[in-house]
């Protein structure tokens, strides 16, 4: 009986999945309409899109995993410093990336940096550099799967190839009008969850939020968390928070959002919804304590699993209880799905954009990029497929090392041509870039730092001031060359 309820709820999310795609599908007839829609979107409509771009699996599934492992820290870590480097990340550059796009019609981050930089090299560069993007796939894939088979009891590779299936798909079908209208249902779905996780514990925090976490120790309290290997000092809990979330709004399925919105007016009000959206999102990661103090054990290998299983232990009382389980759970699957339907809208059309159609003839483009699109979706996929199908213990560690490092690489090149007035030349940014690449790759593998937040910020850090100074010394050697001999 129980099954026959899970199934039906399945099901209904399911068909309003591809009903909605179907729709977005009547609306995508070329390339431009796949990436970046027709720009006939209103801005709360985009903002709420863009809330459940950004909460994925790792908001509802991996992060409160760490808030159960490390405490305090760690939820100050994604849930205050993270937040408000969204805010400021959005404000900081979406109009400016939106002003340089309607200007040269860019579909995508590599086709802007192209724009800006007028670099065919620099943008095949990042084009190649933004399939590291796949490691935040895998990881939402895993993620789903375990939702899956918490909810159907299948097995995992069966659960890994159901979500495969299905959220691939869809997202042939309608790319980025069929993305923004499941994300809509979704988000809604997922704001209410995010609430009703939050009240499933809320007696624990009778004495306040900080006596919660006391009651495992204080330093599982404490703001700083001595004991943890991630989130031991001020740097990493929040400065490496802030600043790396700021950075991730420069990925492509987050920055290209701006691009579906009808003018520059609507930005602040889109900017807005995202994150009082997201604010609520984030009260999921309460779980993570509510979890630990319910007396569940797992030790830091198992963390991602805490979740999944908190969610049964909590709701699976009864009938009504396993109802409430299996909706929970549906609605956990949706958040995963929002996110991931963006990263491959994205992804697809810059293989198709960037690397494919590259130098073809205009009047070929509506009909084969849409093709194309489509097929380097599927060649995505099947790539996440068998690296998700062995992932390793912790998968949030390997999604934020590649995204991150995608993150770091981006910052120079997109602040810098958002913020810095008249020509820039490529070969600067391009040297931060490289830059950032390399010295987080370096912290992490022949480094002592474990969190990638930590090695990411360093590493924008770091190329901010490489691309400063050839910036400064290009400056003035070209007043230099204007003085009189």
């Amino acid at each position: 009986m129980i099954l026959l309820v899970k199934l039906s709820l399945l099901a209904v999310y399911l068909v309003a999945v591809y009903w909605l795609s179907w729709i977005g599908m009547r609306k995508t007839t070329s390339l431009v309409g796949f990436a970046i829609g027709n720009r006939d979107m209103g801005p709360v409509l985009v903002g709420v899109v863009m809330a459940a771009s950004i909460a994925s699996t790792a908001t509802f599934v991996i992060n409160p995993g760490f808030v159960y492992t490390h405490g305090f820290s760690a939820l100050l870590h994604y849930g205050v410093a993270a937040q408000a480097g969204v805010a400021f990340g959005l404000l900081a550059v979406c109009k400016g990336f939106r002003r340089v796009s309607d200007g040269h019609g860019s579909l995508t981050v590599p086709d802007w940096i192209r724009a800006r930089y007028g670099s065919e090299a620099l943008a095949r560069a990042f084009a190649v550099l933004n399939l590291l993007s796949i490691s935040f796939v895998v990881l939402i894939m895993v993620g789903c799967a375990l939702l899956v088979v918490a909810l159907l009891g299948v097995s995992y590779e069966v659960a890994l190839a159901g979500t495969l299936v299905v959220v691939f798909s869809y997202v042939l079908l309608g790319g980025t009008y069929a993305h923004a209208y499941t994300n809509v249902v979704q988000a809604a779905m997922m704001a209410v969850i995010a609430v009703a996780m939050f009240a499933s514990g809320a007696e624990h925090l009778g004495d306040g939020i900080v006596d919660a976490f006391a009651r495992v120790s204080s330093n599982f309290a404490a703001p700083v968390n001595p004991d943890s290997d991630l989130y031991g000092s001020v740097f990493s809990v929040f400065v490496s928070a802030f600043v790396v979330t700021f950075a991730l709004m420069l990925q492509p399925h987050i920055l290209t959002k701006v691009l579906y919105l009808r003018s520059e007016r609507d930005v602040n009000r889109f900017i807005l919804t995202a994150v009082a959206l997201g604010c609520v999102f984030s009260l999921c990661l309460f779980t993570g304590l509510y979890a630990r103090l319910d007396g569940m054990s797992y030790g830091p290998e198992q963390q991602d699993r805490v979740v999944t299983d908190y969610v049964t232990l909590a709701f699976g009382g009864g009938t009504a209880g396993e109802v409430v389980s299996a909706i929970t759970l549906v609605t956990m699957l949706a958040a995963g799905m929002s996110t991931l339907d963006g990263i491959l809208v994205a992804l697809s059309a810059m293989v198709t954009h960037d690397l494919v159609l590259r130098g073809r003839r205009r009047d070929a483009d509506a009909k084969t990029g849409l093709l194309a699109s489509r097929l380097a979706l599927v060649g995505v996929g099947l790539v996440a497929f068998v690296l998700a199908l062995d992932p390793p213990a912790l998968v949030g560690l390997f999604a934020q090392r590649g995204v991150y490092a995608l993150a770091a690489a981006s910052f120079v090149p997109v602040v810098f041509g958002v913020m810095v007035r008249g020509a820039i030349p490529a070969w600067i940014v391009a040297t931060a870039a490289v830059t950032a690449l390399v010295a987080h790759v370096g912290l992490l593998w022949h480094g002592t730092v474990d969190n990638p937040a930590v090695s990411a910020c360093a590493a924008i850090f770091v190329s901010m001031m490489v691309g400063l100074v050839l910036l400064l010394a290009r400056t003035r050697g070209a007043v230099a060359s204007l003085e009189p001999r």
